[in-house]
């Protein structure tokens, strides 16, 4: 899983470049528009260079965000913003965006009838109602892009994305002298794969319970449930360092191994929590990562994954300290930030 996570960025960068921090502008541009979800960002690039001359813009949805950063991409003038949140609000959001979807992976429900018509998944994704591209011609996205109504003016914020493993290594002395100082006292890894059920809202109190001597990080769609609030900045760095998609779980590896080293300790004696949301096989492939890495006291929810039973739990618990999400998040979650 950890060579595959590294293959993918490593080849995301060859391709794109290497991400840097980008002010993303979110909401709609006036005319016609194409919104592409997922995670494939081969898939996005091709359709930006279909449509460079057609007058069509291009938004990105849920994990596709990280776009935004990569040099390569945000070079097209016509990649336009940003709209909507995770993956599982896209019924409603899919019914308001008035040109055609594009899915590049999994994460895509049935369509309602509001936008089946204007669906499109690519390669193996598929669903009942949608249309299929197998051979990476977006020529029909594009037209019917043209006869679509058009989208509003209308921005609802702007964001600041694109803190890559690269990114936040290269600030690695002054988040030394941050953490030695004192300024900087714990560091929070918020994330992962987000869902509709109750309980996902655990996961937005940790990140606006962090003490503001902290930092935390996020990636995945589960930043849609922490992205919302101004956590203002510590040691002159943004308190809420966005490092990309659930993929780029590698990345916060990468910060996590280089800050040990800096510190001469190993990464388990690190000021640092990890709360992980969780859905499918992505999220555990993640996790499974992080286990075979050694790194202990990881929490995870609301639910555990399906195949850990009580009798696996309670090996993980023994061996890792793996611990389920609470009903609120504990106190001794921020008691770790303020000693």
């Amino acid at each position: 899983n950890l060579r595959v996570m590294e293959m993918l960025d490593r080849g995301h960068i060859e391709r794109f470049g290497t991400p840097e921090p980008s002010a993303v502008y979110e909401g709609t541009k006036a005319g016609p528009g194409i919104l592409v979800t997922g995670h494939d960002l081969v898939d996005l690039d091709e359709l930006l260079m279909q449509a460079e001359r057609a007058g069509v813009n291009v938004y990105t949805h849920g994990e596709m965000l990280p776009a935004h950063s990569y040099p390569g991409l945000k070079s097209y003038p016509h990649l336009a913003g940003h709209y909507g949140t995770a993956w599982q609000n896209q019924h409603l959001e899919f019914t308001t965006f008035t040109g055609p979807i594009v899915a590049t992976t999994n994460c895509v429900l049935i369509p309602w009838d509001t936008y089946k018509d204007r669906l499109f998944t690519t390669r193996i994704t598929a669903v009942p109602g949608g249309k299929r591209i197998t051979n990476g011609d977006f020529s029909e996205v594009i037209a019917l892009a043209k006869e679509c109504p058009p989208l509003p003016e209308e921005q609802k914020r702007e964001s600041t994305i694109g803190f890559h493993h690269s990114v936040i290594l290269g600030l690695a002395d002054k988040v030394l002298e941050a953490v030695q100082s004192g300024e900087l006292k714990h560091v929070y890894l918020v994330g992962g794969c987000d869902g509709a059920e109750m309980g996902r809202n655990y996961f937005t109190k940790v990140a606006q319970q962090a003490p503001e001597s902290s930092i935390i990080l996020t990636l995945g769609c589960g930043k849609y449930r922490i992205r919302e609030d101004d956590y203002g900045t510590v040691a002159g760095l943004p308190r809420l360092l966005d490092m990309g998609q659930c993929n780029d779980a590698y990345g916060a590896i990468q910060v996590a191994v280089g800050l040990a080293n800096a510190l001469g300790c190993g990464v388990n004696d690190l000021p640092l929590t990890l709360v992980i949301s969780w859905f499918e096989q992505k999220a555990v492939a993640v996790l499974l990562t992080l286990l075979h890495l050694g790194v202990t006291g990881i929490r995870i929810g609301p639910n555990p994954p399906g195949f850990v039973t009580p009798n696996v739990f309670k090996i993980l618990q023994e061996k890792f300290d793996l611990k389920l999400t609470e009903a609120e998040p504990p106190k001794e979650l921020f008691e770790l930030a303020t000693a």
